[in-house]
Formats: structure tokens, sequence, C-alpha cells
């Protein structure tokens, strides 16, 4: 079970106020952001046992989570 808290405020932190402002301003973001939120609940109720997931389904969703984190990640960088 994994206890990590994996929402954006607290991975990025020092990206806190651009989050805000690309979630209002970018609708590619915007997306990716409902996106990576979305997966995430869905890890954390399997997590929980809330749903059932098979391992190799909860993987799938934790790679494509991380990947929409790598591009968040990225736009967040690109503009500071």
């Amino acid at each position: 079970m994994s206890d990590n808290n994996h929402d954006l405020a607290h991975e990025f932190p020092e990206y806190k106020e651009s989050i805000h402002q690309m979630k209002t301003s970018n609708v590619h973001f915007r997306k990716l952001f409902d996106k990576y939120h979305e997966l995430n609940k869905k890890i954390h109720r399997s997590d929980i046992r809330e749903d059932l997931l098979s391992d190799q389904e909860e993987e799938q969703l934790k790679k494509e989570r991380l990947s929409i984190k790598d591009e968040l990640y990225s736009m967040l960088r690109n503009s500071a």
C-alpha cells in the first residue's frame, strides 16, 4: 500500500503558483492536470482496496501517471 501523496502541489511545491496559473491559462496543461489526478485517484483507491485492480493494471496506471507528471513538470519548468 502506498502512503505517498502524489498531488502535484506536494510533488512540486516550488511551482504551486505556476500550477494554478497554468491550470487557468493553458487548456492542454489543464487536461493533463485533470487526467493526472484522475489516475492518482484510481491508484489510491486500488492501494486502499476500494477498487480491485490487477498488479498489471495498477502498474500501467502508475506508468501513465508518471508520463503525464513528466510532461507537466516540463511544461512548468518551461513556463518559469
